[in-house]
């Protein structure tokens, strides 16, 4: 598996199956939650700090971030089982780039929002 290839871009780099997991929302959104808690989170504890996630879809997330080795997964052996969630090491360096593109949209939320109304203004002066 060749990651050194300089082309990250082409379509069979192995970087962009990495890259797909990291783009999905809820994994960015679960990995700024497990970022922002110093201790291990329960399925409901992130499902309830991150808002609009279906059961399916913060599954399918955690699954991935756990294959991926961002996430572990520890099950503890009660009754009912108690399973929790914590970043790994590789998932706390992905998680400084959630964290940072965080940051930068807080920051800059503003002038997008501005800048998406100033094009849909250009747009419908266009359509007239």
């Amino acid at each position: 598996m060749d990651t050194n290839s300089g082309i990250t871009y082409a379509k069979d780099c192995p970087s962009r199956t990495v890259l797909s997991v990291l783009a999905n929302k809820w994994s960015l959104y679960v990995l700024g939650v497990l970022s922002g808690n110093d201790r291990p989170l329960r399925f409901t504890e992130l499902r309830r700090s991150i808002e609009g996630v279906t059961q399916k879809s913060l599954t399918q997330a955690l699954r991935n971030l756990e294959r991926d080795g961002l996430v572990s997964r520890t099950i503890h052996p009660t009754i009912p089982p108690r399973v929790e969630y914590r970043l790994t090491g590789l998932g706390r360096e992905a998680g400084t780039l959630t964290t940072a593109i965080a940051d930068w949209s807080k920051t800059n939320a503003a002038r997008v929002h501005a800048a998406r109304a100033a094009y849909d203004a250009r747009l419908a002066d266009d359509r007239a």
